[in-house]
């Protein structure tokens, strides 16, 4: 069943390109199982999976894990998808199931593990933040990145996750709340808070320095 995902794109029929079928066209595509399009729409998604997936898990490797569930979960589930949203919208939500799903799971394996990190016993030690890259963020200096992001890591879930749409993958406050099946007021009333919550852990971290 993994095998669209390693199609060559150059192998991929023209017309199967996403760019030159419309949504509803791709949609119909998908639900008869055509492998071709199947490996069109990886081609084109993967980035904005992979990306979404690295932000909220921050682990390169678990996150090309996820980033495959994700596109067997599309397959498995497309036939159930009926157009109440965009295509990319519902792929959002499978990104962000798996993604918390993980989370959890981990934080449960270290629930009783050795306290580690200034901001929380759910992180990973700072020597190993200190290699984390996001392609969505740009900063020269490693350590300041991994202390942004590990500070992100603290914030409550959906403050997370609308923080993250917002500033690693460039979402706009309508298509955030498209995404997490909330208001536009709701989703802004989120950001502010996590903004305000990562200045005040970025803070706390500087001082204590």
């Amino acid at each position: 069943m993994d095998r669209f995902l390693f199609v060559c794109w150059s192998a991929i029929p023209f017309y199967y390109n996403p760019r030159l079928l419309n949504e509803p066209q791709l949609i119909t595509a998908l639900q008869r199982r055509e492998e071709p399009a199947f490996a069109a729409l990886v081609a084109d998604y993967q980035p904005m999976v992979y990306n979404t997936v690295l932000g909220l898990v921050q682990h390169a490797e678990d996150a090309e894990d996820i980033t495959q569930e994700v596109f067997v979960q599309v397959y498995q589930s497309i036939g159930f998808f009926k157009g109440e949203c965009r295509l990319s919208t519902w792929v959002y939500r499978i990104c962000i199931t798996k993604s918390l799903d993980w989370i959890k799971h981990r934080q449960r394996k270290k629930r009783f593990g050795i306290v580690l990190g200034i901001f929380g016993s759910n992180n990973e030690p700072a020597s190993q933040l200190s290699d984390f890259y996001h392609p969505g963020v740009q900063l020269a200096n490693k350590e300041r990145a991994a202390v942004l992001f590990k500070a992100i890591q603290q914030l409550p879930e959906n403050q997370r996750v609308a923080f993250v749409l917002q500033k690693l993958e460039g979402l706009g406050q309508m298509e955030i709340a498209e995404v997490m099946k909330q208001s536009e007021g709701a989703v802004e009333s989120l950001l502010q808070r996590a903004k305000q919550n990562l200045r005040k852990l970025l803070r706390d971290y500087y001082e204590t320095e």
